[in-house]
Parts: structure tokens; sequence; C-alpha cells
């Protein structure tokens, strides 16, 4: 009796094991077919603030503490990222920035916000993204909410391990939070499932005509905000300040001039009357803080969704060759019907992006 209850119990736990292993491989199988893995890196980020912590109850902060904060993911790939930019970023200067005044009587703020955006919905954000990109597309992505000098956030290494990285800054609520991992999730999406897609067509090209859509890309920054706004009824600053909802209210009012702008860019490409090293500096003039490469773009992508619907729309997201025709298409239906005076772009600038 003894041994045949032994014989089943062996069965019964070579079963569970059985089991178990079958249900790993099924849970990790199911994660590689997902469209989405998104994970929060949090480790140089905590690093800094268990030694702010530490020097707030006096303790001695010693080598471990800073081994712990330079050897974490976040400030490897931190470090990494800034050395690609020729940016010095040493261990000793670090340590300058962690211990300054400054940063140590904003400790408690930083906690606390880092302990909501851990709380964040990455998957949620990451499907929004989803939403406003072609069938097919994954959002592979680690987040790395950091605690550094510079207060920018970024996206790095966008084909071979995709990064994000966000400045911890206090006065951004989860919801901004998620908003902002949103917008660049879209740009991790879009790099991902749509421009190796462009990269024959664009080699087709003459080479004046290459550099013109390549910063027609630039208006990705649109998509991207409205992809986090979840859609073209709702205002893309829902959840921001006071003070970046009127900007963007502001900086929306002279789209007109500044569609112009741009397509005066674009003209001086074509013409060859910019300088081949001066195309990108000129360029970057657009980005402002959500300057016209957002606000043009977006304005752009909500006429087009809202006129031909979001698949036309993702068409012009895949190809962005097809982005500034379809809104002329939109502009003259649109106008048409309101009786309006929408900006157009160029006839030059269209038929050298269709290559006519």
């Amino acid at each position: 009796m003894k041994l045949n209850l032994l014989k089943h119990t062996s069965i019964l736990l070579l079963s569970l094991f059985f089991i178990g292993s079958l249900s790993i491989n099924i849970s990790a199988q199911n994660k590689d077919k997902s469209p989405v893995n998104v994970q929060i890196v949090s480790d140089e980020a905590e690093a800094v603030i268990s030694i702010l912590a530490k020097k707030a109850s006096n303790e001695a902060i010693t080598d471990a503490d800073w081994q712990k904060l330079f050897s974490s993911e976040g400030f490897t790939r931190l470090k990494k990222r800034e050395e690609s930019f020729k940016h010095e970023y040493t261990e000793e200067s670090f340590k300058t920035f962690v211990l300054s005044a400054s940063l140590f009587a904003k400790r408690d703020e930083l906690a606390a916000t880092l302990e909501q955006w851990i709380k964040a919905d990455v998957d949620g954000a990451a499907q929004k993204a989803l939403y406003y990109l072609p069938e097919g597309a994954k959002i592979k992505a680690k987040i790395y909410p950091v605690i550094k000098p510079g207060k920018n956030s970024f996206v790095f290494e966008t084909k071979t391990d995709p990064a994000i990285f966000l400045y911890v800054n206090p006065a951004e609520s989860k919801d901004q939070f998620e908003n902002k991992l949103a917008h660049e999730l879209h740009h991790i999406g879009y790099a991902a499932s749509c421009e190796e897609s462009q990269t024959a067509e664009l080699k087709a090209l003459p080479a004046r005509t290459q550099r013109t859509v390549e910063w027609v890309g630039a208006f990705g920054e649109g998509f991207a905000m409205l992809a986090a706004a979840g859609g073209p009824y709702t205002h893309p600053h829902r959840y921001s300040s006071s003070e970046d909802h009127a900007r963007w209210d502001s900086d929306m009012a002279n789209f007109d001039a500044n569609l112009k702008a741009v397509d005066k860019f674009f003209v001086t490409i074509l013409d060859s009357t910019i300088a081949d090293k001066d195309i990108d500096s000129v360029g970057m003039e657009f980005m402002g803080i959500q300057g016209p490469w957002y606000t043009v773009g977006y304005k752009m992508s909500v006429l087009i969704e809202r006129t031909f619907g979001k698949q036309r729309l993702i068409e012009c997201i895949a190809d962005q060759r097809l982005l500034l025709p379809t809104y002329n298409e939109a502009v003259i239906i649109t106008n048409n019907v309101n009786h309006g005076k929408l900006p157009m772009w160029s006839d030059k600038v269209i038929n050298a992006i269709l290559h006519k």
C-alpha cells in the first residue's frame, strides 16, 4: 500500500512539474508573440534616492552605494548614450550632481514621483501607441526613469535595444508620465515597423529629395502627439500644466505661418539654396519645445483622420511620402465644405516627394 502510494505520489509530482514547466514555456512563447513587451527599469533612480536618503539620515555613503549606482543598467546605458553624442559623463561629475544641495532639497519629491511612475499603466500606454501604427507592428522597449542633470527625455538604440529615458520630474503626474510614455513608445513602434520598409524607396530618389523626405519624417512628432492623446477629439495637453496647455494653443494658432515656413525649408533643400552641412541645423530649429514638427504634424494628422479615417492616416505613417499630398487632398475637401483657407504644401515639394 505504501509502495503504491509512493508510486502515485511520484507520478503526481512529475505531472505537476511537467504542467508547471509547460505553463512557463507557454507564457514565454506568448510573451514573444505579444505585440507589446515593455518594462520599467528604475535601478538608476532608486540608487540615487537611496544615496540621498543616507545623506538625510547622516549615514556614511560608501563605495558600495556608488558602485550600485554606477553599475545600474539605467546609468550604464545613460552614460553610453551621452558618450555617443560626445558628451563627457564621468562618475566624478555625476557624484557632484547627486550630492548637490539642489537635488538634496528635492529628495522626498523625487522618491514620491518615482513611486507613482512605477505604478504607471505601461501596457495601456503601449496600446495607445499601437493604435496609430500599421497592423502587425510591435513595441519592445525598456523604460528608464532617470535622475540626471539634464531635464530632457529621449529614445536610444531604437533599432537594436530600444530604450526610453524619462527625466524624473516631480512636477509631472502619473497621467502626464503615461502620456509622455505613449508618445515615446509610438516613436519606438514606428522605428521598428516603418523605417526599414521605406529605405529602398528612399534610395531610389535624388539625393536632395531623399533629404527632404527624411525631414518629412520629423512630423512623426505630430503622429506621436495624436497617439498619446488617444484620438483626434482629445486635447493633446489634457493632463499638462496650464502653461504647457496655453503654449500649445498659441503655437497651434500659428499653424498657417509655420506650415509655410517648413514648406520654404523643403524648397531650399530641393533647390540646393541651403548647404548640405546646414540642413540639419536649420531643420532642428523647427523642433523647439514643441515646434512645427509637433504642431503642424499633429494638425495634419487630425485633419487626415477626420476627413478620410484612421486607416488612411496609418498609411501615411507607414509611408510618410504620402503625408503631405494626402493632407493637401484633405484641405481641398475641408476648404470647399467650410469655405476655409487652410494652407497647402507647394506643388514643387509635392511633385518632388512623389517623384513626378
